[in-house]
C-alpha cells in the first residue's frame, strides 16, 4: 500500500484503523515518511501498538491515537491508509472529502469508494490495493455513486 501511494520523506501519513501499527512502523522505517499518525479503537490493539512503537524506538515520530477513526485529524495527512470494510468507507468519504488537502493520496487496500475514480488499481494474491488522489477522484470525470445518483432522481 506504501509503494503504491509513494510514500516518501515529505509524506505524514495516517492510517485509520492501524490495528498493529504495521502501516505505521513501515511508512517510517521501510519508505522513510516525516511522521505517522495512528488511529485504534480497539484497546488491545492500541496496547499493543504502543508496545511496538517503544521496541522500534518510533514514539517519537509516530503518533498514536486511541479513539475513533471518524473523529481523526486528517488536516496534516498527505496519505492516508486504510482497510476498512464497503460500509465504512462510505461514512468516511463525506471526511476525507471535506478534511483533506489537495493531493492526498488514499489507499484501500479490498473495498474501493463507490463513486471514485481509481488513479491505480493493483491486483496481487487475492487482494486488491486501490489509490485515490484527492480530489481529482470524486471531481471531474468520476463516476457518481449510487447515493448522489439516488438523489438526483428523487
Amino acid at each position: 500500500m506504501l509503494e503504491i501511494a509513494n510514500v516518501g520523506s515529505s509524506d505524514v501519513v495516517v492510517d485509520l484503523g492501524c490495528g498493529d501499527a504495521r502501516m505505521l512502523i513501515a511508512a517510517i522505517n521501510d519508505f522513510g515518511a516525516k511522521t505517522a499518525v495512528g488511529y485504534e479503537l480497539r484497546e488491545d490493539l492500541y496496547k499493543a501498538s504502543l508496545k511496538s512503537l517503544e521496541f522500534n524506538k518510533l514514539s517519537e515520530r509516530v503518533k498514536l491515537v486511541h479513539g475513533d477513526l471518524f473523529n481523526a485529524d486528517l488536516s496534516e495527512a498527505t496519505v492516508v491508509t486504510l482497510y476498512l470494510t464497503s460500509m465504512a468507507n462510505e461514512r468516511l468519504k463525506p471526511k476525507l472529502e471535506k478534511e483533506t488537502r489537495t493531493g492526498t493520496r488514499i489507499v484501500s487496500h479490498d473495498f474501493s469508494f463507490n463513486g471514485w475514480k481509481a488513479n491505480r488499481i493493483e491486483r496481487f494474491n487475492g487482494h486488491t490495493i486501490y489509490l485515490y488522489v484527492l480530489p481529482e477522484a470524486y471531481s471531474v470525470g468520476a463516476q457518481p455513486s449510487i447515493r448522489d445518483s439516488w438523489r438526483f432522481w428523487r
